[in-house]
């Protein structure tokens, strides 16, 4: 198993009710929004199945994970999530040991809700530019869909 994030990369406009419906219960409610998920959690593939045609997802790596929770990562009142705020509230040795947990899978980054962390990323658009054409399928030189490893490069261009 691994952890995935999964980037919302298509807009609201003529969704279908059950697509909007699964987006939503990824918390990828606007175009660049990512959230985090493990591979093996009960339903995912199906919902990702779901979602083809307007996200892309894969495995993230523990450099770029760190980057996003640093640089995206909220607490509610659009606080940043800083090293001081880790150790004093989760008990965890900064960003790093928060990002080592949750690919470790002892964490799970939608269940810190609770603790007033925002389960999603708000991300900006690929410094770059994407490389294919934002309609088509990863493997067909487009951007939707599953990317693997190669989801890193883009994460780290949007943070």
């Amino acid at each position: 198993m691994s952890l995935y994030v999964i980037i919302r990369l298509r807009g609201t406009a003529d969704v279908p009710p059950k697509v909007e419906d699964t987006l939503y219960m990824l918390r990828l409610r606007q175009k660049f929004a990512a959230s985090l998920y493990w591979s093996g959690l009960p339903g995912l593939e199906g919902m990702l199945k779901v979602i083809v045609p307007w996200a892309t997802w894969g495995e993230i790596g523990e450099e770029a994970l760190v980057q996003l929770i640093a640089r995206r990562g909220r607490l509610v009142g659009d606080k940043k999530i800083t090293d001081e705020w880790v150790k004093n509230n989760l008990g965890l040795d900064g960003i790093r040991g928060l990002a080592q947990k949750l690919l470790a899978g002892e964490v799970h980054y939608h269940k810190l809700e609770e603790k007033g962390v925002k389960p999603f990323f708000r991300l900006r658009p690929p410094a770059g530019g994407f490389k294919g054409s934002i309609k088509k399928m990863a493997g067909d030189g487009g951007e939707l869909g599953y990317r693997g490893e190669k989801i890193n490069e883009l994460v780290l261009r949007m943070v």
